[in-house]
């Protein structure tokens, strides 16, 4: 009994979690959402409750989003097994396999101490380093991409400042969330940022006739992102006082080990070239390809070149992460499935109908928050691709610029710092082991709300003056 109780106190997140989801099963559901979406909507808050506070493994987790489904009859144990791996899933895996290629070949010191030898040691100008170089980048390819080139980078620099990330936890959030966010922030500027973006136009276009063009998308969005960029350095450095406000030691370090190991070498400028073959597969053939077999065939060609061993890849990439990735995607793919995400919106909207927020303004910052709480937890582009027509109907019967619905929507759906799995660069810094999910609501929950202030200050302000309103 004495270990039982002493189970249980250990595990009291978990208890508490599971006895939330049947206390949300037992009574018959709304008669508007099927038996399987309100099941699917439980899972999902559960797993919520678990990831945030982590009473158990999170891979675990993962797993038990797979059985649910299955016990639950919401899909088939096959249905589950093809949604658990797809492109994005191939993607992240590939990512995470190419980080380990790079960090063997100690390509990601010569990167650090390139970019450090611009911002110089202080760790304020080194995150402002940081954030630039990953949004400059972000806003040219897809913000995936960014964070696995970036993230070894950050790596370097923690292992020499401090070795573990139990000596300078702080240092580490620090320097890791601004890759990820800033990769974050950049993707909403240009088209070519993420696929949220590419569908949104094909709405307007193919809805309401409504033409923007790559660069006429910059002159909307990229506004955003040099306004942002600053809040976030700003914010980062608050949540996230580093322990140390100097790395000339570590940078030292860095050069140190940089200067011994020579000049490139030939294995050197291979393995760069098999990357930049892999990013020109991601930016011409992604459309054709996807963004997963890239991302293979570049791990296929440094396992045959020689340049890295499986068991380094065995080793070195966090298999846990990869899990929880796919097990989002699934519930993503339950939710959306089973029509419980458009009862979610539906009745969201029905709400602040009957609170006067039926227009302009007030209209725009509901779309907003409920684009973020959906994207948190459903990939972006699905999630997107549920709400916009959906948003986009609104703004049309209620006089508001379908426009100006759309960006709000599409930048909206950027705003996913609150969680490991809300953005592909989330779950790979996640990956470094550096981070605990807490961590993503320290600093998430200010730059979510920030970010959302700024869109609406971005409305009310440049957006009335460039936007047909």
């Amino acid at each position: 009994m004495r270990s039982f109780l002493y189970w249980a106190v250990q595990h009291k997140w978990l208890l508490l979690a599971f006895l939330i989801g049947i206390l949300l099963l037992l009574p018959p559901p709304p008669p508007d959402l099927s038996h399987h979406g309100r099941q699917s909507l439980v899972i999902a808050v559960v797993a919520m409750i678990l990831f945030i506070t982590e009473p158990i493994p999170l891979p675990t987790i993962a797993l038990m989003i797979a059985v649910s489904q299955v016990l639950f009859g919401i899909a088939s144990p096959t249905e589950v097994a093809h949604t658990y791996m797809n492109d994005s899933v191939f993607f992240i895996l590939g990512s995470l396999m190419l980080a380990v290629a790079i960090v063997k070949q100690k390509l990601d010191r010569r990167l650090a101490v390139a970019i450090f030898r611009i911002t110089g040691p202080k760790v304020s100008r080194i995150v402002l380093g940081l954030i630039g170089v990953s949004a400059f980048l972000a806003s040219l390819m897809g913000e995936h991409t960014v964070a696995a080139i970036m993230m070894p980078v950050a790596v370097s620099l923690i292992r020499h400042a401090g070795g573990e990330s139990k000596s300078t936890p702080r240092l580490s959030a620090l320097l890791l969330f601004s890759i990820s966010y800033a990769c974050a922030i950049a993707g909403l500027g240009t088209p070519s940022g993420g696929a949220r973006n590419a569908i949104m136009i094909e709405y307007w276009s193919r809805l309401y006739q409504v033409k923007v063009s790559y660069f006429a998308w910059i002159r909307y969005a990229y506004p955003m992102v040099l306004i942002q960029a600053p809040v976030l350095a700003l914010i980062l450095l608050w949540r996230f006082s580093p322990e140390k406000s100097d790395l000339s030691t570590a940078l030292r370090k860095l050069r140190a080990q940089v200067l011994w190991e020579g000049k490139m070498r030939s294995s050197d400028w291979l393995t760069v070239g098999i990357f930049c073959l892999t990013l020109f597969l991601w930016v011409s053939l992604s459309g054709k390809i996807g963004l997963g077999t890239p991302a293979l065939i570049g791990v296929s060609l440094y396992l045959i070149a020689g340049l890295v061993d499986w068991e380094d890849l065995n080793t070195g990439v966090n298999w846990g992460v990869f899990l929880i990735y796919a097990s989002t995607i699934s519930l993503g793919v339950a939710i959306e499935g089973t029509g419980a995400a458009e009862w979610v919106a539906s009745h969201f909207l029905e709400l602040i109908a009957s609170l006067g927020l039926h227009s302009g303004t007030g209209l725009l910052a509901a779309v907003a928050a409920l684009t973020v709480a959906v994207s948190c937890f459903i990939s972006r582009a699905p999630a997107l691709g549920i709400l916009t027509p959906i948003v986009l109907s609104m703004a049309r019967d209620s006089g508001t610029s379908v426009l100006a619905m759309g960006f709000t929507a599409a930048m909206a759906s950027a705003f996913t710092y609150m969680t490991v799995v809300g953005s592909p660069s989330n779950t790979i810094i996640f990956s470094s082991g550096y981070l605990q999910p807490r961590d993503y609501l320290r600093a998430g929950g200010w730059m979510t709300l920030a970010s959302l202030a700024l869109l609406l200050l971005l409305e009310e302000t440049y957006w009335r003056w460039v936007l047909p309103l």
